[in-house]
């Protein structure tokens, strides 16, 4: 990624502009990634996104303000928490080099902590006493073996995995800005995890209240911090499963741990190993798996997708726009397949979803596909 990333630490007036571009509404990990390797910098991309806007029709324009960036860093600062750009030394490493890193988490606490080999240990809200027990005891483990363990913070087996690991290195991933922790009644553990070299991380912005949406943001990166996922309870819809689902995607190992039939809150674990994930018992099972993965070099923060040449064609037009438009549906479609259907040389392509995706039309997801979304 140009503009930053991998070139060691941003200047002031580089974060400035990340975190207004990365703040712009219809501007998520995906867009801003392309916007910077399309124009070079977070700065040249800010005066380009009015007229990229209105150009996929947008209703409203409106780009993130100097002045409201730098409050946010100003309270960010003032907190006691910093922000982390991706491919300053202190990112996280695995999270670097997943699919559409976050450009920027906030994070309070001790950042050597990233460095250490993860796990995380996601599970049910409402814990059995047994499940509360294996998770902490297998972060303990974990632990004791020079490995952090990443979790959510949530009730129950997310909070017992954070205890566990409390005195090695634990990160907790928040769903809202890094001052609005939850649950409420988990303040006592949020602020435990910094002091006892942990830190808490987001990529939401300061003062963010989460909302129910925001929590599979928030599954993503603690799947992309870790080697592996350990789901010790969760029933058959739920929060943990997705995690589990994001894991697999980005080539993660998913562990789950076997319950009773009879326990709702075993069907989600049952199903993920019915369904090949691997199965555990105790920290050595984890550990047999993962500590092999170790010796694997993580590849460069600049190993992202080479952006098409847009010297090689003319801008598209309004009958380019119209025929991605059609091309596109409700099912997610490759990016690969919409050149291939329309004609269109890769760089219209590239630009006309750029567009739409910055009006709010389109969706992202996993292995470059897109999808239209439609008004109710």
């Amino acid at each position: 990624m140009a503009g930053g990333a991998g070139a060691g630490r941003l200047s002031d007036r580089q974060r400035l502009a990340w975190l207004r571009l990365i703040r712009t509404d219809n501007v998520g990990p995906a867009t801003f990634r392309d916007l910077i390797n399309r124009f070079g910098s977070a700065e040249r991309a800010l005066e380009a996104l009015p007229e990229l806007m209105r150009s996929g029709g947008a209703r409203r324009v409106a780009v993130c303000t100097v002045a409201a960036a730098e409050a946010e860093m100003e309270a960010t600062a003032a907190y006691g928490a910093r922000m982390i750009a991706v491919g300053e030394p202190d990112y996280p490493p695995l999270l670097r080099v997943m699919e559409h890193p976050a450009p920027l988490i906030t994070m309070l606490g001790v950042a050597a902590v990233f460095a250490l080999p993860t796990v995380a240990i996601v599970g049910a809200r409402n814990a059995s006493l047994a499940g509360v027990k294996l998770a902490r005891a297998f972060a303990a483990a974990l632990g004791r073996e020079g490995y952090a363990v990443a979790s959510g913070m949530a009730r129950g087996i997310d909070a017992a995995a954070h205890e566990g690991a409390l005195s090695t290195g634990t990160i907790a991933v928040l769903a809202g800005g890094i001052d609005k922790p939850y649950p409420p009644e988990n303040r006592g553990l949020y602020e435990a995890i910094p002091v006892h070299g942990g830190a808490v991380m987001t990529e939401m912005p300061f003062g963010w209240e989460p909302r129910a949406r925001d929590f599979p943001r928030r599954n993503r990166l603690i799947a992309g911090l870790a080697h592996g996922l350990v789901v010790v309870e969760a029933a058959r819809r739920s929060g943990s499963l997705i995690s589990a689902r994001l894991a697999g995607e980005m080539g993660r190992l998913v562990f789950a741990v076997p319950g009773s039939p009879l326990d709702p809150r075993a069907a989600g674990t049952n199903g993920l190993l019915k369904d090949g994930a691997l199965l555990v018992t105790d920290a050595d099972d984890i550990l047999a798996h993962v500590a092999p993965l170790l010796g694997r070099a993580v590849p460069p923060a600049d190993a992202l997708d080479e952006p098409p040449d847009f010297a090689a064609t003319p801008p598209p037009g309004d009958a380019d726009r119209a025929r991605v438009v059609e091309a596109l549906g409700p099912t997610p479609t490759g990016v690969d397949d919409i050149i291939r259907h329309t004609g269109l040389h890769a760089a219209q392509v590239f630009m006309i979803l750029l567009e739409l995706d910055l009006a709010g039309r389109i969706e992202r997801h996993p292995g470059n596909r897109v999808s239209m979304l439609y008004e109710a």
